[in-house]
């Protein structure tokens, strides 16, 4: 079950302190401990008309240039009350954008309400669009599984099964064959929008694969810096199991089977392993087989619908023989 990280305005304000936006507190500071629970900021103005229903709880409120001009043509009471009913609201901070100088009220405002006032010199629409992407990642659903990530001729491939069964020596082949490692042992898994899983390696261990009878290798110093990658998107999970008999495995492969990763539906292919079986060849032949049906090839599909069009043609050539024979146009047979 994947989980969702808690990021607090603390958090934000340490992640937008990088040059991008160069966030910096202005007041506020009895709030920094409130949680953003949406990664999609909010910048409406209508709020500060009086119309409350369209501020968004969890969302960081954005002002920019206009809603700026705004406050500083109210009187000082007006702007009060306007502020009052707006910064009551359950938000976790505000940003004001362009480096605007910020009337005085909305500072003391900020202070009693204990809400974060927070201001980068990026203009409105880049502050957004750099917003969305920093609380995207960081609000992102996660999960630490076991297992290898592999990039296999650009396919983010994901090995899983019981400890033991040949997840990591398959990888090396791969890796010595060419493709690419991105994590072993430990797969960190988020969520980027609907339909997007980024795998990814934990600092500690990145490079690094453990090899039983060998010990732990840093794959990156051995085979170089083009071994080794460090994300990749998980476009297929392959599934390693061991061979049992009593079990009915695919051997056509017309329906794409399925596992849900952080509520993300991923192509799934189950793979038994056996002695004598080249593992490392049958995860690449994996590999470009979901590359073609990505591009819509589907090679079962298609031997499937000649035999079907093969049966067709044969039960139908009688009953035109028969027909035929029957014609009065033709004769009667020699």
């Amino acid at each position: 079950m994947g989980t969702t990280p808690v990021l607090t305005v603390a958090g934000l304000l340490e992640w937008g302190a990088k040059p991008q936006l160069r966030l910096e507190l202005l007041g506020g500071g009895g709030g920094l401990d409130r949680p953003i629970a949406n990664p999609h900021v909010q910048k409406t103005g209508l709020a500060l008309a009086g119309f409350h229903e369209y501020l968004r709880a969890g969302r960081i409120l954005v002002f920019g240039e206009s809603e700026i001009r705004y406050l500083e043509s109210l009187t000082a009471d007006h702007l009060a009350a306007v502020l009052d009913r707006t910064l009551s609201a359950d938000l976790p901070c505000t940003v004001v954008t362009g480096g605007w100088a910020v009337p005085a009220g909305l500072v003391d405002a900020a202070e009693r309400y204990r809400l974060p006032l927070l201001r980068t010199h990026a203009p409105t629409p880049i502050a957004i669009t750099r917003l969305s992407a920093l609380l995207d990642d960081a609000l992102a659903e996660r999960e630490v599984l076991h297992g290898v990530l592999l990039d296999i001729l650009g396919l983010g491939v994901l090995l899983v099964g019981e400890s033991g069964i040949g997840k990591s020596e398959c990888a090396l082949d791969l890796v010595v064959r060419g493709h690419r490692l991105v994590a072993d042992d430990t797969v960190e898994v988020r969520r980027r929008g609907d339909a997007v899983i980024l795998g990814t390696c934990p600092a500690l261990t990145r490079h690094h694969m453990e090899l039983r009878g060998i010990g732990i290798i840093n794959v990156r110093d051995l085979f170089g810096v083009a071994a080794t990658r460090a994300a990749k998107r998980v476009e297929l999970i392959v599934r390693l199991e061991r061979w049992d008999p009593a079990q009915e495995y695919d051997r056509l492969g017309l329906d794409q089977s399925v596992e849900e990763l952080v509520g993300v539906r991923v192509p799934l292919v189950r793979m038994p392993v056996a002695p004598g079986r080249n593992l490392a060849t049958l995860v690449e032949v994996a590999a470009r087989n979901q590359l073609h049906r990505v591009r819509g090839m589907n090679a079962a599909r298609d031997l499937v619908d000649r035999l079907e069009q093969r049966l067709r043609t044969e039960e139908s050539a009688p009953e035109d023989e028969e027909e035929s024979e029957a014609d009065p146009e033709w004769g009667e047979p020699a």
